[in-house]
């Protein structure tokens, strides 16, 4: 069997599979090779890296938490990332009754260099926001923004720059390319 790799820039409002009951917009609308499939997701109004492959040991070794593989994500969050509120993020909030993974975290002095989105974000003008750069190694759903949000850092605007060795590099918003067969450490 041949086995495809694509990396696509999923864009804010498009959800991460080929077919929608309401009518949004879905991966159909960018990606026209057949029988390709995301390896994990990305939320509807998150934006960034998402491999698309008919290949199930590769989406296996990237998905699956057993392998650890980072996946990293910038955050724009809401708030003062104070000390304390980094530390208590970088311990692994509790979500659902269960403690995360610590995450590695790191406030950014300056804001990402990234594209314009297509949905803006709420815009307060007494509440600052601050951008986190975020490695986490496990996939639970909505993690990020639900750790951001437990340590009182509401997360605004969320982009995912890489899974394990793979990279958005300079693809923008909707973008895609073919890529060889990732080389994965088990």
């Amino acid at each position: 069997m041949s086995y495809t790799y694509i990396i696509f820039n999923k864009p804010c409002g498009v959800l991460s599979q080929f077919t929608d009951q309401e009518g949004r917009q879905t991966l159909k609308d960018y990606i026209k090779t057949p029988g390709v499939y995301a390896a994990g997701r990305l939320d509807f109004d998150s934006e960034g890296l998402l491999l698309l492959t008919n290949d199930g040991e590769i989406n296996h070794l990237l998905t699956d938490p057993e392998y650890k593989k980072p996946k990293i994500y910038l955050a724009q969050v809401e708030g003062d990332p104070t000390e304390e509120r980094l530390n208590d993020l970088r311990k692994g909030p509790v979500i659902n009754g269960k403690r995360t993974t610590p995450p590695k975290v790191e406030l950014l002095k300056e804001e990402p260099r990234l594209w314009e989105r297509t949905k803006p974000i709420r815009f307060r003008k007494t509440v600052p926001t601050h951008w986190l750069k975020i490695t986490i190694y496990e996939g639970i759903n909505h993690q990020v923004r639900k750790m951001t949000a437990k340590v009182g850092l509401p997360c605004l605007r969320l982009v995912r720059t890489s899974i394990g060795p793979l990279e958005l590099g300079k693809l923008q918003p909707g973008e895609y390319k073919v890529i060889p067969k990732p080389r994965l450490e088990v």
